[in-house]
């Protein structure tokens, strides 16, 4: 079964005089890999190609990339301007080669993808400027300190996300579209909610996770987004996400 960090390795080699965006290399795998992707997709919280792609553009942009960078030397990235994009690198420079990594191992070790001195407030608009470039989505941050507090100590981290987003569908719609979806009182946005922590462990997970459920009831997707994670919470967090429909993106 081919790996995720395999995939953009190989998908960029295939390609060598193309840029990427995170959501091109996304259907990119879709086409190439068809039986890896399909396991995936009995996740129900990915039986919409959008959502597919969207989970897939997340975990491109996060440790799997970095993987990839290790494991070849090749693999490179242009961060300015963006959004970000993934190319094959011909001719790397001396400076860049590293030692290739073995994934095998990969699910025996933490992952920090962020430095230790960025608090949880930093990574709130590196996020919204992932989604708003990336994914094209309209994001709010939500300030928990700012509003009433009527639940007691702590209550408003469970009724408030970090950020929300709105996405609108009908971008590109025909006129005579739209009107049929406002006569239906059909909606013609989505909602999203992303709960934002910086590592996910043993003794957190549960917490955070449930946070994310209650402050994302009302959203089409909700997401609980970590810039790292202990080996030992991922099947715990895939059963969670199974059972309650909370995604998680890695940044």
């Amino acid at each position: 079964m081919t790996t995720r960090v395999e995939m953009i390795i190989e998908t960029l080699q295939a390609n060598p005089e193309q840029k990427f965006t995170a959501r091109e290399l996304a259907k990119a795998f879709i086409e190439c890999y068809p039986v890896e992707i399909a396991e995936k997709q009995t996740n129900p919280r990915y039986n919409t190609e959008e959502k597919l792609i969207a989970q897939l553009a997340a975990e491109i942009g996060g440790e799997r990339t970095v993987a990839a960078q290790k494991a070849c030397a090749n693999v490179a990235t242009r961060d300015k301007p963006r959004p970000r994009l993934y190319y094959w690198d011909a001719n790397p420079t001396a400076a860049t080669l590293e030692e290739p990594v073995d994934e095998s191992n990969e699910q025996e070790v933490d992952t920090p993808l962020t430095s230790p001195s960025l608090s949880e407030y930093d990574l709130y608009p590196m996020l919204i400027e992932y989604l708003s470039k990336d994914l094209g989505l309209y994001c709010q941050r939500i300030d928990e300190r700012k509003s009433k507090n009527a639940h007691g100590s702590g209550g408003n981290h469970w009724l408030h996300p970090d950020i929300v987003a709105l996405e609108p569908l009908d971008q590109g719609w025909d006129e005579a579209v739209r009107s049929c979806v406002r006569s239906g009182h059909q909606s013609s946005v989505r909602l999203w909610s992303f709960e934002v922590k910086k590592h996910l462990t043993k003794g957190n997970v549960r917490k955070y996770f449930f946070q994310a459920v209650s402050n994302s009831s009302w959203a089409n997707y909700g997401y609980l987004v970590a810039t790292g994670l202990n080996s030992d919470v991922e099947a715990e967090l895939q059963m969670l996400s199974s059972l309650h429909g909370i995604g998680l993106l890695m940044r």
